[in-house]
């Protein structure tokens, strides 16, 4: 024991590697206060799984021959290990050899080192801590007397260690005896223990240790804890006389710091005579108040035993007396220990905030108050894995508790944690029926999309903004623009191009006020987003509008919007050249300078000019946000549990329009039947009374689907020749559908909304194909109104010819007698280009709606018998199938009566 007490950690971890023992844990620091105040030396040490902090009592035989106290330390282990009690010191695991005895425990110090550190506290302080400890020592030592019918027989300040919470341990088991057990020590080894007979009882020292057997099991425990009791309130004092023979009463005089309340009770327990001598038990009740009498409730009287109480019985607890415990907390929460506050109060709060309820909102906030004083490794041991696994509780009070609060821990919580754990639950707030939840949640996204994964910030993030933006409620809509203006930087390039213009394009078209002036200070606040050519382009077009607003707020913030663009965009434009075109004969381009400075200072200078602008406005923006629609759920709300969807229930009613605007869905969702927000005063309709099913498997609002096939393009040239009916016009079989969908204008398939693509697709990007597909600038977020389906068929579409439109290549004229045709091949020649001219240019112009002139199909020849055509609405697959083989073999016949009218004519 000497040659461990003269080594360090070090030295002593050496000695146990080469006794070949097989250690769970690793040895720290010797705790040097501890040593020669028992046969155990005590280590703070490390368990090697979770590296959790405990502490090892060791014991070595073999140091200064202690053989003989060998018994003693194998009946410590033994009754720690199966005794358990919340006040006793808990046992974690063991290691033991034939001649020592590693016993690993929670993470304690002894009380005699802690109350050293306690007398620099306030005497009131000190004393409402010192009451609460003994009143944990007087619980553990009831129930070893009372439930274990069994003595410690060495209750005194060495064998009590305090917790990290600051709670008071009873240990010391080593003579720790029932007196029916056989193996029992006390009654023949009790004196080996260091400085038993000054602790002793008077019937020991009267008649040995072998006495006890015929006495109460509590007697002698509870003269131990007389004694222990003017140890901790007079440390510095020396025992009382009552402990020398003849064992004299103690006097008034002697009292000390012993409150005036346990007084009387503290003599009591000093009773010489065993039989009349006070208990623990009869002390524990006495001091909860649950005998009235002399000196009664001084533990149910001090501060920390009721918030211990409180704090138990919390989930169970009435609301009142959950206020009333909160409201202590709050007004005293300075005036508990640090540890016990740290360790003790936080921990049960966390706790009683997985039961949710209306107290989230109070509980929280005491908590993260409490938490600051704990070191950053603590913090996120105790406090962030709490709250990390309180965002899986499907209570709203909780949820609106943890999005209120996120700017206090955000910062501490690492980013693996956020994307994998945390951001799996938040979303589920984008979809609430419950629109404050769904504000809280957009508002907190802020917070932690820095440690968000690019594939959740660049897909999944966007597509709940992307609903989000058409929230019934304004505040929500406003939000969801700052949000968007404010991660905008963090986005990948390309989600930049397609997301941004048409987010804050559906924001300048908001009816909120707000919203509008949002867009526009987005828009400033990322022109460094965007390529000088799309300024140019996309942007300031957009704008355009906002600078006629009916409202003055939204003109001046345009004004100065766009004059930030335009002096980009100048910036810019500086640096291109005055002309591209040579020489006329020439093949080469010529490059001719515009004389002005460099393109690199003219690029510097419109980056500069960007970077300033963008800055101002990122400053602005970051500083102004939308006030909330409301801070607080309601109590009916509270109550409630978050949808586990990340979509708001179908049998949730539709919101009401404020507008009075008619009920609108986005593009996306219009194929999936979700609903959206209200619609812009100015917004791109598609009209269709079709079912969900039918759109969403019909490929018209895909790119290239518009296309049509070459044999319709072929029919149309043949009805025009010869004057078909106008069901036989392409797209006239829609026309004449009831129900049929009117096709007014197409989205912009580069919008918003058709970005969502997961990260990794390809998507076509070279000239070509954006020539191609080039659009309006029109983008998902334009809403879709649906109109109500009508009884009778909608009237057949009036085709206007504009100078972008399909041009037919056969007009016929309206006379009483077929007009001459040319020839049969070169009819046969110049219907076959005009079919290849018209598709290509269907393919440069799909945007525009294919329309006629006037609306009038052409006029079938008198001469010519036809044949109504059936609508192909509703036809199967096959069906369709023979009616247009029927259509095509009638219009060879009327091709062929044309021939012969025109062979018969010339003859004539």
């Amino acid at each position: 024991m000497d040659l461990l007490r003269s080594l360090g950690s070090a030295a002593a971890s050496s000695i146990l590697q080469k006794s070949g023992l097989n250690l769970p844990f690793s040895l720290g620091d010797k705790v040097l206060f501890f040593e020669g105040k028992s046969i155990w030396t005590l280590y703070d040490a490390t368990k090697r799984d979770d590296s959790s902090p405990v502490s090892v009592f060791l014991f070595d035989a073999n140091v200064s021959n202690r053989q003989n106290l060998l018994p003693v330390a194998k009946n410590a282990l033994r009754k720690l290990r199966t005794t358990r009690h919340p006040d006793v010191l808990k046992f974690i695991d063991v290691v033991e050899s034939d001649t020592s005895i590693y016993i690993v425990t929670e993470r304690v110090q002894p009380l005699g080192k802690a109350l050293a550190a306690w007398q620099s506290k306030a005497a009131k302080e000190k004393e409402e801590w010192l009451i609460w400890g003994l009143h944990r020592v007087t619980v553990a030592l009831a129930f070893i007397n009372d439930s274990c019918a069994s003595t410690h027989g060495s209750v005194r300040v060495d064998s009590v260690f305090i917790s990290p919470s600051g709670e008071w341990k009873l240990g010391g088991f080593e003579v720790l005896s029932n007196p029916k057990d056989e193996a029992a020590v006390l009654y023949t080894l009790g004196g080996l223990i260091t400085d038993a007979n000054q602790y002793a009882s008077p019937e020991v020292k009267s008649g040995g240790w072998s006495a006890l057997k015929t006495h109460d099991p509590a007697c002698a425990d509870a003269y131990s804890l007389g004694l222990l009791i003017h140890t901790i309130f007079n440390p510095t004092h020396p025992l009382p006389p009552t402990v020398h023979p003849p064992h004299p009463a103690p006097q008034p005089s002697s009292r000390g710091a012993i409150p005036p309340s346990i007084f009387p009770s503290f003599k009591r327990l000093l009773n010489p005579n065993p039989k009349t001598r006070f208990n623990a038990k009869g002390l524990l009740e006495l001091g909860v108040g649950e005998k009235h009498g002399d000196g009664s409730g001084f533990f149910a009287n001090n501060g920390l035993y009721k918030i211990c109480m409180g704090l138990d019985g919390f989930a169970l607890s009435s609301d009142g007396d959950k206020q009333a415990l909160l409201r202590t907390l709050k007004e005293s929460a300075a005036a508990f220990p640090t540890e016990f506050s740290s360790y003790k109060i936080l921990p049960s709060l966390l706790t009683s905030l997985e039961h949710g309820g209306a107290s989230a909102s109070q509980v929280l906030p005491l908590a993260l108050q409490m938490g600051k004083h704990l070191p950053t490794s603590e913090y996120n041991t105790v406090v962030t894995a709490a709250l990390i696994k309180l965002f899986a509780s499907a209570d709203r009070g909780t949820r609106m508790a943890l999005l209120d609060h996120l700017p206090e821990y955000g910062d501490k919580l690492d980013t693996r944690a956020v994307t994998d754990k945390i951001w799996p639950n938040l979303q589920t707030g984008f979809g609430d029926t419950v629109a404050v939840i769904r504000e809280a949640t957009v508002r907190s996204i802020i917070l932690i999309a820095p440690k968000l994964s690019d594939r959740v910030l660049n897909n999944d993030l966007l597509r709940h903004l992307a609903k989000s933006q058409m929230d019934p409620e304004a505040s929500i809509r406003t939000n969801t623009c700052i949000l968007l203006g404010r991660i905008a930087p963090s986005l990948s390039y390309t989600t930049k191009r397609k997301v941004l213009v048409p987010a804050f394009t559906r924001s300048l078209k908001d009816t909120f006020v707000h919203a509008r002036v949002a867009g526009l200070m987005a828009l400033m606040a990322t022109i460094d987003c965007f390529e000088p050519e799309e300024l140019a382009t996309k942007v300031i077009p957009c704008m355009a509008g906002s600078l006629v607003d009916k409202e003055k707020l939204v003109r001046d913030q345009a004004f100065k919007a766009v004059e930030i663009y335009i002096k980009a965009v100048e910036a810019y434009a500086g640096t291109l050249p005055i002309t591209v075109l040579g020489p006329e004969g020439s093949a080469t381009p010529a490059v001719i300078s515009n004389g002005m400075a460099s393109p690199a200072a003219a690029a510097a200078g419109y980056t500069g000019a960007a970077a300033g602008a963008a800055a101002g406005a990122a400053g602005a923006l970051a500083g102004w946000a939308f006030s909330s629609i409301s801070r607080k759920l309601a109590t009916s709300d509270l109550q409630t549990t978050i949808g586990a969807a990340v979509e708001r229930p179908n049998s949730a009613p539709p919101p009401s329009s404020t507008n009075g605007s008619t009920p609108t869905v986005r593009l996306n969702s219009a194929l999936n039947g979700s609903p959206s927000g209200s619609s812009s005063p100015a917004i791109t309709k598609l009209a269709s009374s079709t079912s969900t099913s039918s759109l969403s498997k019909a490929k018209g609002m895909q790119l290239g689907s518009n296309k049509m096939e070459r044999s319709r393009l072929v029919d149309q040239l043949a009805a025009e020749a010869g004057g078909g009916s106008p069901s036989t016009v392409p797209g006239g079989e829609f026309a004449s559908a009831p129900g049929a969908p009117q096709l007014e204008d197409v989205a912009d398939p580069e919008g918003w909304g058709d970005m969502l693509d997961p990260i990794g697709t390809s998507r076509t990007s070279s000239p070509k194909a954006s020539a191609v597909t080039a659009m309006p600038n029109l983008s998902a977020f334009a809403p879709i109104t649906r109109k109500a389906p009508v009884a009778s068929p909608p009237p057949k579409p009036k085709l206007t010819q504009t100078t972008s439109s399909l041009k037919l290549p056969v007009t016929p004229q309206r006379v009483s007698s077929p007009s001459p045709l040319p020839d049969d091949e070169d009819t046969a020649t110049r219907m076959g280009s005009n079919v290849s001219e018209t598709t290509a240019q269907m393919g440069e112009d799909w945007d525009h709606p294919w329309e006629g002139a006037e609306g009038k199909g052409p006029v079938n020849s008198g001469s010519v018998p036809t044949t109504p055509s059936t609508p192909l609405a509703g036809m199967s697959k096959e069906d369709k199938a023979a009616e247009m083989a029927r259509r095509r073999e009638e219009r060879k016949n009327r091709i062929a009566q044309l021939k012969e009218q025109k062979k018969a004519g010339g003859k004539g």
